[in-house]
């Protein structure tokens, strides 16, 4: 089959690899017909990871099953299905929580598995035209009737969607909050989204890169574009000096500032300014153990300078860490079929798996208009 593969840092190729096949009795096969390139796969891109190279990447699939294990009971041949980055086993003391991005069965020694990304398991990535999904009945999320001519809308159940909504449920928005995002990538506008579908009276939206800030100002929100000024003082003038009820944290540790310098817990602190006392934040930025190649002394430790004072002055709360997937994909599935979300504003680009490499390198640029792409192999 072919597949993205990755060698090194920016060198990505598209190639023939063995096939995916079932492994395991519980496994299925899936074909996919949608992949993305995610903000987090970058990452790997620009060898700020372990990623080893011949890695398939990949961790946003939807496809039709076109072979199960013989112990798979729910799934069938011909469903067109979703498929969470996070791979759960479904019965460990995590997985029966639903806090299936922390499976403790599936990448033994660590909790937490997912494909295509380094130091979440053995598992090949969705880039490609086949993927194994282990424990299938688990893992796959059975698509409605209108799969095909709406799977745009239904990718973004994979990853972005349920992590920008996650954002949201670990910030705790209710109806009437007012939100401010920072970060414009995919997740940060599914953020913003997601607080407008939870109500939220007001949602910031900070960035510097205009084609991101104009998305998200169609989705109503408002942009902060932080090369006019401190955006902490922007946010407090929208909200009368108080700041915001909830913010959201979903750029990490590459966060850079609008003149491109570096500094990762620039946008952690930022919001920690920005929330009012006794509110909370949800932070689903990646954050890593390590990166050796950080500018930040810090950083290649793992570790960043966060502003405990002021946290703790205010009296903030805080939830981090990846989405479990499965907690929200039916979910915000059903509200796409109603007609309700339609996450699919976010896609600039649809491209075959061929154009892969070229479409990394302009994601990577941040070039004016690729805000997410879509390979279908």
């Amino acid at each position: 089959m072919r597949a993205v593969v990755y060698h090194g840092a920016r060198e990505v190729s598209v190639e023939e690899v063995p096939d995916a096949r079932i492994e395991r009795p519980t496994d299925v096969l899936v074909k996919v017909t949608s992949t993305c390139i995610c903000g987090s796969d970058l990452h790997m891109y620009e060898g700020r990871t372990s990623a080893e190279a011949g890695k398939v990447l990949g961790h946003e699939s939807v496809g039709e099953v076109v072979e199960i294990g013989p112990a798979v009971d729910r799934i069938k041949v011909g469903d067109r299905v979703c498929v969470p980055f996070n791979i759960a086993c479904g019965f460990c003391r995590n997985c029966e929580r639903g806090e299936t991005a922390y499976c403790l069965t599936t990448n033994p020694g660590q909790a937490g598995a997912a494909y295509g990304y380094a130091g979440m398991g053995p598992y090949r990535g969705g880039q490609a035209e086949l993927l194994r999904v282990p424990y299938g009945d688990v893992n796959c999320l059975r698509l409605p009737p209108d799969a095909a001519d709406r799977e745009n809308d239904y990718a973004m159940l994979a990853d972005v969607f349920p992590t920008g909504y996650h954002a949201t449920e670990l910030a705790g928005v209710q109806p009437g909050d007012s939100v401010a995002v920072f970060g414009a990538g995919p997740v940060g506008l599914m953020a913003a989204y997601s607080a407008m579908l939870r109500g939220a009276s007001m949602v910031l939206v900070v960035d510097h890169q205009s084609d991101r800030l104009r998305l998200a100002e169609k989705i109503g929100a408002i942009a902060v574009d932080d090369r006019q000024g401190d955006p902490v003082d922007q946010i407090l003038d929208h909200t009368r000096g108080m700041g915001t009820d909830k913010g959201c944290e979903c750029v990490g540790w590459q966060a850079h500032d609008s003149e491109g310098h570096e500094h990762p817990a620039s946008t952690m602190n930022n919001v920690v300014r920005s929330v009012r006392a006794a509110g909370a934040i949800g932070a689903v930025g990646v954050f890593v153990l390590s990166d050796p190649r950080s500018p930040d002394t810090l950083m290649r430790k793992g570790e960043v300078a966060f502003d405990m004072g002021m946290f703790f002055q205010k009296g903030l709360r805080i939830g981090a860490g990846q989405t479990s997937v499965k907690a929200y994909n039916r979910r915000l599935r059903d509200l796409i079929a109603a007609g309700r979300a339609q996450p699919s504003f976010l896609v600039s680009h649809n491209l075959g798996l061929d154009e892969a490499p070229d479409a990394y390198l302009h994601f990577d640029e941040r070039a004016d208009g690729w805000t997410k792409v879509v390979l279908h192999p």
